[in-house]
């Protein structure tokens, strides 16, 4: 069963337990307040454009990303959806910027969902892994881009994105670490997170973030992602 719906008191509740776990984490959680992950799930109607949206911004970052994503966007003005996709030509999708990869994974995606073979709604009431699983089998999907969706779309919150640099440096800041720990160290560091491990990557990236306005003085911080 997937894992049941978790309201903002229960990570609150969550986060002081982590805390404990890991006192390190104790002024991320003062300066960030609440991690935001539970309260992103969205309707099912949007399950397409935030895939859509993770193949267009693998391996892209900032200013070049948004633009794209922009471009991409403005080829289905009435909304990115499965069957305003299939029908676009591939050169369409290229002019918009995303490369020959890109824009075969955003067509396989689209013609698996409008097709039928691919049911969201129902890939989004699996378990985590399986929900990597199925999404795995289109073009252009791997790993990371599912547990993006889990995370971000989903609202999951023990998914530990151990290929993800930015979760990586972090942790590294986090515990005042200069070596950045390897995708398979990380694996095993998180298992005193569970089940919350979501919540532990989110401050990993805030601990690369530059430090939000307010009166909390903390200790510093890298401010680059």
């Amino acid at each position: 069963m997937p894992p049941e719906v978790v309201d903002a008191v229960d990570v609150v509740a969550a986060e002081v337990e982590l805390a404990r776990r890991a006192p390190a984490l104790s002024p991320l959680i003062e300066r960030w307040g609440p991690c935001t992950l539970a309260s992103r799930r969205g309707a099912a109607s949007g399950h397409f454009e935030a895939l859509a949206s993770g193949i267009v911004h693998q391996q892209l970052a900032g200013r070049a990303a948004a633009a794209i994503w922009s471009r991409v966007l403005a080829l289905a003005p009435e909304g990115l959806v499965a069957e305003r996709v299939v029908v676009l030509e591939p050169q369409a999708l290229r002019a918009a910027g995303l490369s020959g990869a890109k824009a075969a994974a955003l067509g396989d995606l689209a013609a698996r969902v409008a097709s039928g073979r691919l049911d969201l709604d129902e890939v989004a009431a699996l378990p985590d892994e399986e929900v990597v699983t199925r999404l795995a089998e289109v073009r252009g999907i791997g790993r990371w881009t599912a547990q993006m969706f889990l995370m971000f779309r989903l609202g999951r919150l023990d998914v530990w994105p151990t290929g993800d640099l930015g979760v990586r440096r972090g942790y590294g800041v986090l515990h005042r670490s200069e070596e950045v720990p390897s995708p398979a160290v990380l694996e095993a560091l998180g298992d005193v997170y569970r089940p919350w491990r979501s919540i532990v990557a989110w401050y990993c990236w805030r601990a690369l973030d530059p430090v939000p306005p307010g009166p909390v003085s903390l200790p510093d911080l890298p401010t680059g992602r």
